[in-house]
């Protein structure tokens, strides 16, 4: 009788994407500007993560996860469907930096005071964030547990953006 014990899918998000799964998974991505937000109910030991490049969209036929008020109400619209509630979900957010040489507007704090604004006026929890500065972040994140890791990098090679057989 084997007692072996399932991996979790490995699944690469790729920016302007939304990844749940009631199945434990592995998502992984890499953010710089962008913004992640993961979801985790504890009750239900499910997770989820969207992966965002742009603050806001109000033209709602242009109304895609590229945006974070549209991929942040999504997330959690998808973690409802999945069967979690509100009350139980516990966020963590990521990203939002922005370049030593970068010019004009913030997009990154930007990025990232979307993600918290939907998050709050949903009442979910954040349990932590890793924003801003100027470095790249490499993130992976365990729906089954909610432990997510984060490696912060000074350069982004191509090397970090690997697609997954999932994607």
């Amino acid at each position: 009788m084997s007692h072996e014990v399932a991996q979790p899918i490995q699944y690469y998000l790729q920016p302007g994407y939304i990844y749940c799964s009631k199945a434990r998974s592995t998502v992984s991505t890499v953010v710089g500007v962008c913004v992640a937000v993961s979801l985790w109910d504890s009750e239900r030991r499910i997770g989820a993560m969207n992966h965002f490049l742009f603050p806001r969209v109000s033209d709602p036929a242009r109304a895609t996860p590229k945006y974070g008020n549209v991929a942040t109400i999504e997330l959690i619209n998808m973690m409802e469907k999945a069967g979690s509630r509100r009350r139980d979900l516990v966020a963590q957010v990521l990203g939002g930096g922005r370049p030593r040489d970068a010019v004009g507007p913030d997009m990154g704090a930007e990025n990232v005071a979307v993600a918290l604004e939907v998050l709050e006026r949903r009442n979910i929890h954040v349990a932590s964030w890793d924003t801003g500065g100027s470095v790249g972040r490499k993130v992976a994140f365990d729906t089954g547990t909610g432990h997510l890791m984060v490696l912060k990098v000074h350069k982004l090679r191509a090397g970090d953006w690997v697609l997954s057989e999932h994607a």
